[in-house]
């Protein structure tokens, strides 16, 4: 895979999956535009991106719940560089919590981030991707194609996502613009620390998951940002509207 020449935008690239395509896709060629709220994080991804690429990124302190910096994300971007060619959505958060325990608070917290934010940022980039005929990558979960109990709100708003993405997919493809959505399981990050897991729960869930995924064990954020490659260059040229599991056969699996 080649991206030297593509300006690819990185929502919540400080940290988790974000950080590790941040490099993966630098390290093919490509010229990263990241954002992030955490700015010491931000900048330490970004000189880590710097010694691998060819390129140096330019980093955005930006919040995507926030529209004034969504918009100031674009501009930043199209002042910067003259345009955008991929726009991987990435930012998101998690939260546990039942229909009988899920707060409001709760609920517009997280489809505030993992859809609305999503929306408009793809809204802001949409005129661009079309000059470009780029494309869109989504970075769901395998919580939108399968039902978890007590992680409601998350599953709804990941299956919004993907959603989201197959009707953008169908809208966009007259103009050559592709949209597709990475789904993972469960992924080595600090995804579950935020959600409040100590180190000895943490470790105990990492051994409980690698039993429900069909290959044995849990993920890599590497593992993700390949997929995420691939799907952002022209190796996929004729993908669009696909939900990519990268799960280690968790999707496939069902209870017995």
């Amino acid at each position: 895979m080649d991206l030297k020449g593509k300006v690819i935008l990185i929502t919540g690239a400080s940290s988790g999956i974000g950080a590790a395509t941040a490099k993966y896709l630098t390290e093919l060629g490509a010229t990263a535009v990241l954002t992030g709220r955490n700015a010491e994080n931000l900048n330490q991804i970004g000189a880590e991106c710097e010694a691998v690429g060819k390129a140096k990124p330019l980093l955005i302190v930006a919040d995507v719940t926030k529209e004034a910096d969504n918009v100031r994300v674009i501009e930043t971007t199209i002042a910067k560089f003259g345009k955008l060619d991929v726009l991987v959505n990435n930012a998101g958060k998690g939260t546990g919590g039942s229909i009988e325990n899920t707060t409001l608070e709760q609920y517009d917290d997280i489809m505030t981030t993992n859809v609305r934010a999503v929306f408009h940022l793809t809204q802001l980039a949409v005129p661009h991707l079309i000059k470009s005929k780029g494309n869109i990558v989504n970075v769901s979960s395998v919580a939108g194609t399968r039902s978890f109990a007590n992680s409601l709100v998350y599953c709804i708003s990941k299956s919004a996502l993907d959603q989201f993405t197959r009707c953008t997919a169908l809208e966009l493809a007259p103009k050559q613009v592709r949209v597709n959505s990475v789904n993972p399981a469960v992924i080595i990050t600090d995804f579950h620390k935020r959600l409040g897991m100590d180190d000895a729960a943490y470790d105990a869930y990492l051994k409980h998951s690698a039993q429900m995924h069909a290959l044995g064990r849990v993920g890599r954020a590497s593992e993700v940002a390949s997929a995420i490659a691939f799907l952002a260059g022209d190796t996929a040229s004729f993908i669009t509207g696909t939900t990519l599991c990268v799960d280690g056969g968790k999707n496939v699996m069902c209870p017995r």
